[in-house]
């Protein structure tokens, strides 16, 4: 492609009118979440939506300089070391751990070792098998898994993140191996022919979160994933097969549906959200044909920014789901305007478009 024609496409990811540039929609979300109530998982820690709501506004904080907000997001996070020390999550579930990411990004942002001691210990104990692990938690560990694999499309997100980060704040190539392997089982069992993944393997359905979780999984490990890594071309393929999948389902008003095989069901937030965050940084990072993707993707984010309400919270976002062979049950789930679920992928595609 001539270099002025790739300009002009990567150019679509920008120039965006009044009410859906980035800056403003971070801005809207960010500032929201400073006042938001805890979302609690099991009503006792912190849970991973509000983890990667409070990653992504901290982000857009530092992306675009603004101090004021990284200093109300630390205040927010503060009365965690006294407090509130209580809802930190403990350390024995694929859902808790992963609150290690968001310690691990005020660090990178603050250098305060508070939080960089406080993060750690989530990584770590992804791949230290405690002494009351069930017998199928310590075969995953006997094959260099995370002993809390499960096989649910979720999951891949959650554990690659908070090793994501530990490599990124420590250089130590174990975290980012350890990512890249439990990514390949994940493509390995559950990505199909067409491309997109099965919620797990026992439920047969094109989820859109759950698929959007695989593509922002693969996304952010690919972005930092050295070059020589041996399951980079893996990943790589991985993820073509499915954002050329995902062009074939985005329905002509940009969106995704709530299961993305199905055209008549209705458009879900949360999971076209993710997808476009993939469309926009594989077109940034040059791993994905702009003049396919970059339309693909402005025409996403137009249509999910007519998504944010009067009050700032994001409609039509898919409630917290766990698996279920049961199609009828995911047309059913509930929609919970202002959840956590969909504002933070919506803050990943700001910084994404945001980012240079």
């Amino acid at each position: 492609m001539p270099f002025q024609l790739l300009v002009a496409q990567t150019n679509l990811l920008t120039g965006f009118p009044a009410g859906a540039t980035p800056e403003e929609v971070g801005k809207r979300l960010a500032y929201r979440f400073v006042d938001g109530k805890h979302m609690l998982h099991a009503g006792k820690w912190i849970s991973y939506p509000e983890t990667f709501n409070w990653n992504g506004a901290l982000t857009y904080g530092a992306l675009t300089g603004n101090k004021e907000l990284i200093t109300l997001l630390q205040n927010k996070f503060e009365p965690l070391f006294t407090t509130e020390a209580e809802l930190l999550p403990i350390k024995n579930h694929v859902d808790l751990n992963m609150f290690g990411s968001l310690a691990l990004e005020l660090y990178q942002i603050t250098k305060d070792q508070r939080y960089y001691e406080l993060g750690m210990p989530y990584a770590d104990t992804q791949w230290q098998v405690p002494e009351n692990a069930k017998d199928h938690e310590k075969e995953w560990a006997g094959k260099d898994y995370s002993w809390q694999t499960r096989l649910w499309i979720d999951d891949i997100y959650m554990i690659t993140i908070v090793q994501t980060q530990a490599y990124k704040v420590t250089g130590d190539p174990t975290y980012i191996d350890r990512s890249a392997y439990e990514m390949v089982l994940y493509l390995d069992e559950l990505q199909r022919e067409n491309g997109l993944f099965y919620h797990a393997p026992d439920v047969p359905f094109y989820w859109c979160r759950g698929n959007g979780w695989m593509a922002a999984g693969m996304t952010e490990l690919l972005r930092y994933l050295p070059e020589d890594n041996p399951h980079r071309p893996r990943i790589l393929e991985g993820y073509h097969t499915m954002m050329k999948s995902l062009l074939d389902y985005q329905q002509p008003n940009g969106m995704w549906n709530q299961l993305i095989d199905e055209p008549d069901w209705w458009a879900e937030t949360s999971g076209t959200a993710m997808f476009t965050y993939a469309f926009i940084v594989g077109v940034k990072e040059g791993w994905l044909d702009a003049a396919i993707y970059a339309p693909a993707a402005r025409k996403a984010w137009l249509s999910i920014v007519t998504y944010i309400n009067e009050d700032g919270a994001i409609t039509d976002i898919c409630g917290g789901t766990n698996k279920k062979n049961d199609k009828q049950y995911y047309y059913d789930r509930p929609r919970h305007p202002g959840d956590y679920h969909g504002h933070a992928p919506y803050l990943w595609c700001v910084n994404a478009l945001l980012d240079k």
